[in-house]
């Protein structure tokens, strides 16, 4: 099958310093692929400004604003084409739209794993490393010692597929040991084994808290705005309406929310797993920290949203992915103090990017000392 033309994606700089980048995405359509794109800006530490999508069903076009986020390290926009490059369908695919995609192999996991002094913020800073290194974290381990020292498990995968390469495995290791400094006892970068499939489980949970950070559906609590102070009903403040009358084939979508990292790929992730398919949207500018969409849509069987129980479900899943990006509980167990950080999966398995980065920043941040962590996924039924 032949692969997508480097013309289906531009990247243009800014005429002057600080204006935004310009992305442009010209190619075959399919279900999703606007969420798959806003999911790789952000996982380059990229915020989407403004942006417009539009599609007649076969192809799709695409331009996005974008400037990095205050805490992003340096962009590498020749691997971000390359990255989109791979999203996007080839041009051959518009003639077999019938016929199923068929799954890639999942990456190889590595076990990169370190023993070293413990300081503040280390853990932030190993994460900003690979995050540079373009790998991707999936599960981690890290233990503190009464002594002082920790031993730190990180199962990583490359976006670029590269970390089979010894040159790839020791800009790794130096990178590492860069960051590390004198006090890192030992690090070692190999292929995963039966220690990854340990790391499936989670551990034991109450039920107040499991329903807490897993729940569909907005509390009593945020339904009723006088239940918060006036900042926090500014920040619990989300529209979707539903139109059916300005478009014989489409619902339009007026989606009204205070802007947060991510938001776009929040919206556009929901579509993606309620299969629906966006005809036209629009993106607007930022406004008093608030942000406006409109969406043409339509269901995969290519009708408008009419069934007025679809439309409440739809419009409260939307708020809830909006208001909830994250859920984000503090509990204590025992003598130990536990930050519990829930985010979003995507039903193609695919983790919200760049939340153990944020989290590990915010915590180096307020000084406060990491000494145990877990990551776990878990798919939604």
């Amino acid at each position: 099958m032949a692969l997508p033309s480097d013309d289906a994606v531009l990247i243009q700089k800014g005429k002057i310093p600080g204006e935004p980048y310009v992305v442009t995405v010209n190619c075959p359509d399919k279900t999703g692929l606007a969420c798959d794109i806003c999911r790789t800006i952000l996982e380059f530490g990229l915020y989407i400004t403004k942006g417009d999508v539009s599609t007649d069903g076969l192809w799709c076009y695409i331009i996005l604003w974008v400037v990095p986020h205050s805490s992003s390290t340096g962009v590498t926009w020749l691997n971000l084409k390359d990255r989109l490059l791979s999203i996007c369908p080839s041009c051959l695919v518009s003639f077999y739209l019938n016929q199923p995609s068929p799954n890639p192999e999942p990456p190889p996991v590595y076990l990169l794993r370190f023993c070293s002094l413990d300081r503040k913020g280390l853990l932030h800073d190993v994460t900003r490393v690979l995050s540079v290194l373009e790998l991707t974290i999936q599960r981690v381990k890290v233990t503190t010692t009464p002594d002082g020292r920790v031993l730190d498990l990180f199962f990583i995968t490359d976006n670029l597929e590269l970390l089979h390469t010894k040159e790839r495995q020791d800009e790794t290791s130096e990178q590492l040991h860069a960051v590390l400094g004198e006090s890192c006892a030992s690090c070692t970068l190999q292929l995963a084994g039966p220690e990854y499939d340990s790391l499936q489980g989670i551990s034991s949970l109450s039920a107040v808290i499991t329903d807490e950070l897993f729940r569909n559906e907005l509390s009593d609590k945020e339904t009723r705005s006088q239940a918060f102070s006036p900042d926090v009903t500014k920040l619990k403040r989300a529209s979707v309406m539903i139109d059916n009358s300005l478009s014989p084939a489409h619902t339009l979508l007026q989606i009204y929310c205070v802007d947060h990292k991510g938001f776009l790929y929040d919206i556009l992730r929901t579509l993606k797993d309620c299969n629906m398919q966006i005809a036209y949207g629009r993106f607007s500018p930022v406004n008093k920290g608030y942000r406006e969409l409109d969406l043409f849509v339509q269901q995969k069987d290519g009708k408008k949203i009419v069934d007025p129980e679809k439309q409440d479900a739809f419009c409260s899943r939307l708020k809830v992915e909006m208001l909830h990006p994250l859920r984000v509980i503090i509990t204590n167990r025992g003598p130990d103090t536990e930050l519990l950080v829930a985010n979003p999966v995507e039903l193609s398995g695919k983790g919200r990017p760049r939340v153990f980065f944020d989290v590990t920043l915010a915590l180096k941040c307020l000084g406060i000392c990491i000494f145990s962590v877990r990551i776990h996924y878990i798919m939604k039924k």
